[in-house]
């Protein structure tokens, strides 16, 4: 059995494997210069493998594709990705938040190890070729670079989504996919920066423990998810934001704001009390010098001024009226929101094939025999936390052994 696998990350790599593993005679076609590019940014440089839960725990966290990819999952599941980690010699840990990372900080080292087993199955690896066309045909599948036509039995599409472009990932595998008359749900940019107004003089600042969130103009809530966020220079991004960019990536947002609850362990009758212990002691300030004790030094501007209370009022002179603001506005700092940033930026693609027309126990098309799907190509996303990685791993070994066996 011939198998050809286009696209050489985490997904396509394991479908390699898992067919080599099983009889097939596999080539790899990669149109980078290396394989596993995307992982190399992957967990700012770490790559975060996967998600050391259970498969239960582990489905919660999936945001598009969750009944599609319950098989996958517990055929190959993290507790699996784990023993096959160990059986390459990858040395790993696992952090806060049950996030599994290579020892050495280094994601080099996870692609090398990948490459190494890859090489070691003798898969054929071809670098640097980039697959133009996909036809099947009586005689097998056939597959157009600029200089060649290559015949094989079966085809394995892994080939990524839209994010990050200049790691390959350029929607090749929606071409294809197209082609073979499959439906291509409408990409969206996930896990990515929300873009806002007015945080220009907070870029840098970091929160940890807060709660932000995204209402409408009259103050509804949309989604909200606690965590650590991040001030940019013209949004917020960090854990918490990227979670909830998935949430609200399917939605039509217009006239909204970005919240941030600063203190989301206090309902607002203990935090008034808070400020009025924190105002004793500061009666004959200027209020702007008053709330160094409730927040970070750079928060302080940002937050009188949304308060609507004079800089230079002396704390003695703020009205029950005016505290009460306050409050809400430690409760509900806001920042119009512009827009999610652009698909290029986001850590994957939400979209893609889809996956009602892959059969979820194969990963075969529907559509097209002898054609497979593994990994981020399809309508398919989870959460940060190495979800999305495991994801491209359990569809490429479902999609390598069933490539492999028929």
């Amino acid at each position: 059995m011939k198998v050809a696998v286009i696209g050489g990350g985490p997904a396509g790599m394991m479908s390699a494997i898992v067919a080599a593993e099983n009889g097939a005679e596999v080539t790899l076609f990669e149109k980078n210069e290396k394989l596993g590019k995307k992982m190399y940014i992957s967990g700012k440089g770490r790559c975060n493998i996967t998600n050391n839960c259970s498969p239960r725990e582990f489905m919660a966290n999936v945001v598009n594709g969750e009944k599609f990819l319950m098989g996958a999952v517990n055929k190959f599941s993290p507790c699996d990705t784990l023993d096959f980690c160990t059986r390459l010699g990858l040395d790993i840990k696992t952090e806060r938040g049950n996030r599994v990372f290579p020892t050495s900080d280094k994601s080099s080292d996870v692609i090398k190890a990948f490459t190494r087993e890859v090489q070691r199955l003798g898969v054929k690896i071809c670098l640097n070729y980039n697959i133009i066309d996909v036809t099947f045909a009586e005689n097998g599948v056939l597959l157009t670079t600029i200089t060649d036509i290559m015949t094989f039995d079966r085809v394995i599409i892994a080939t990524g989504g839209l994010s990050y472009s200049a790691t390959g990932c350029t929607g090749d595998g929606y071409k294809f996919a197209q082609k073979c008359g499959h439906n291509i749900v409408k990409q969206r940019p996930a896990l990515c920066r929300i873009i806002c107004n007015g945080v220009e003089k907070l870029e840098g600042l970091s929160l940890k423990n807060v709660r932000v969130g995204i209402v409408d103009e009259k103050g509804n809530g949309i989604a909200d998810e606690f965590g650590e966020m991040l001030f940019t220079r013209d949004g917020v991004s960090g854990p918490a934001v990227l979670t909830l960019s998935s949430q609200v990536n399917n939605l039509c947002l217009s006239k909204c704001f970005v919240t941030v609850d600063l203190k989301p362990a206090l309902e607002y009758d203990k935090l008034d009390a808070r400020i009025l212990r924190d105002f004793a002691d500061r009666m004959n300030k200027d209020f702007i010098n008053a709330l160094d004790g409730l927040l970070p030094e750079r928060l302080v501007c940002e937050v009188a001024r949304q308060s609507g209370i004079p800089f230079n009022k002396k704390v003695n002179q703020i009205t029950a009226e005016q505290r009460h603001k306050l409050v809400f506005v430690l409760k509900n700092l806001r920042f119009p929101f512009v827009r999610l940033d652009d698909i290029e930026y986001a850590i994957v693609t939400a979209g893609g094939v889809d996956v009602k027309e892959i059969n979820p126990s194969t990963m075969e098309s529907r559509k097209q025999k002898n054609l497979y799907f593994a990994g981020e190509v399809m309508d398919v996303d989870a959460y940060t936390g190495g979800f999305n990685i495991q994801i491209a791993l359990s569809t490429g070994y479902v999609a390598g052994k069933s490539a492999a066996n028929g």
